[in-house]
């Protein structure tokens, strides 16, 4: 058995495995929060009004990602499982059966969207432009969504065989195509019309179909470890249900992200604008320190599952603590970099002196949450790649809703300021469950390994 012959998770040495899966996806991952950012500093320069209306409809999107994530992580659990078991049938099967789920998932969308799009973004504001801006924005994104669910499964199947450069071109590419589009589209420059925040949701959900179709074609024409067929398939009961078994948890998990950031738009409006806007500035500022840790988790879970169903239980402990110490690397240098540079950051976005003097404190309080947040996000991976999602549910109950919202409302009732204390609050919360968490239900698996 070597790494010619064998699955690379299976036996490339722990460090050096873990580094070249995750080094890929975290690259691209980092490009895609970059131009989230881009695009975020773009519609910045239309108006306040137009920043405020796409922070607005930024909950939607986090929704439609939670959704794909979830799906995607078990289909990515489930597949790499039975690849290290060596069903090449039950794979291919998984992997067809999840991209159904894509495409329902994205009738589901369509449907929302076009239904409650305007009422959604008509709850937190009465200003007309704000609201016209934001329901466009939403209808656009929710409409076009099968870019995002689609190149999610594509993306999660080559994960699950290992093949993470494939995953990184696709985003690359992507990332690419919308940066070209935001500027033509938002401000019509040349023969194209200027369409504003329209303009930004159209640029994001062509850029997201082109990488989904490009997805598809590198794993149908390059990835010989899983074979996707239209011909003779069926969606499969049992199939579906193990993925979202896996799934849903990571649903509910990352749709608290959705939740969280309604309620604080919430919270912040009764303060002012310009809060809500500061608080979309930081979210996309946060979403670029935190993907490289979304990358290399992405990367763990199919590493632990192919392991896990290899029955290798020494491999997933030394994943694991090569884990943990890379997320904690990473987490250092972002509360550095919070810490340091947040009016340089913030000037990303064209922020006014108004939002200065709210968001330059308030990166500083929240940049004390960072490294507790990597461990228990990297323990809630592993979990994902033993099959247990329910403990990342429970972490992310305590740190997104039970915790920090209600500690916000609170801390509202004294000022702005000391509503950003929430967040290290909840933080610590999870960082304590979660250990707790790991050490039983990873200690109930792993003696049950032989």
């Amino acid at each position: 058995m070597n790494e010619t012959t064998e699955n690379k998770m299976g036996v490339m040495p722990e460090g050096r495995l873990l580094i070249t899966m995750s080094l890929p996806i975290m690259v691209s991952m980092l490009i895609q929060a970059l131009y989230n950012i881009i695009d975020s500093a773009f519609v910045a320069r239309v108006s306040e009004s137009a920043f405020v209306a796409v922070s607005l409809a930024f909950p939607v999107q986090l929704l439609m990602i939670a959704v794909a994530t979830g799906a995607g992580v078990g289909v990515n659990a489930l597949l790499s499982r039975r690849l290290g078991q060596k069903k090449q049938d039950e794979a291919d099967a998984v992997a067809m059966n999840g991209v159904f789920l894509a495409v329902l998932c994205w009738v589901v969308f369509a449907v929302l969207g076009l239904l409650f799009g305007r009422p959604f973004i008509a709850c937190f504001t009465d200003d007309p432009a704000v609201v016209e801006m934001g329901a466009s924005y939403v209808t656009v994104c929710t409409t076009l969504s099968c870019g995002v669910f689609l190149l999610f499964a594509a993306e999660r199947i080559m994960q699950a065989t290992g093949n993470t450069v494939f995953h990184m071109i696709t985003q690359l590419i992507g990332a690419g195509i919308n940066l070209v589009l935001d500027p033509l589209l938002i401000f019509g420059i040349g023969p194209f019309p200027k369409l504003g925040t329209t303009g930004a949701a159209l640029a994001t959900v062509i850029a997201q179909i082109l990488a989904m179709l490009l997805g598809f074609f590198i794993n149908v024409r390059f990835n010989r470890e899983v074979n996707l067929r239209l011909r003779g398939f069926r969606p499969n009961p049992a199939i579906l249900g193990g993925i979202l078994r896996i799934g849903l948890p990571v649903m509910v998990t990352q749709s608290l992200m959705s939740v969280l950031a309604t309620g604080m738009n919430r919270i912040l409006m009764s303060f002012s604008m310009t809060a809500v806007g500061f608080y979309g500035a930081y979210y996309k500022l946060q979403n670029f320190l935190y993907m490289p840790i979304f990358g290399m988790n992405n990367a763990l879970i199919p590493m632990i599952g192919y392991n896990f169903g290899a029955k290798r239980k020494d491999r997933i402990q030394k994943i694991t603590r090569y884990a943990l110490l890379l997320g904690l690397g990473i987490m250092v240098c972002g509360t550095l970099l919070f810490e340091a540079l947040p009016v340089p950051l913030l000037r990303l976005f064209d922020a006014s002196d108004a939002m200065l003097s709210i968001g330059v404190p308030a990166m500083r309080i929240i940049a004390l949450s960072f490294c507790f947040s990597a461990v228990s996000l990297v323990l809630c991976s592993c979990l994902q790649g033993l099959g247990r999602s329910m403990p990342s549910l429970i972490v992310a109950l305590l740190r997104q809703l039970v915790v920090i919202l209600p500690a916000a409302v609170l801390l509202a009732r004294v000022d702005l300021h000391a509503v950003w204390f929430a967040f290290p609050l909840a933080e610590a919360v999870g960082f304590a469950a979660a250990i707790v968490l790991y050490r039983v239900e990873a200690g109930h698996i792993m003696a049950k390994i032989t």
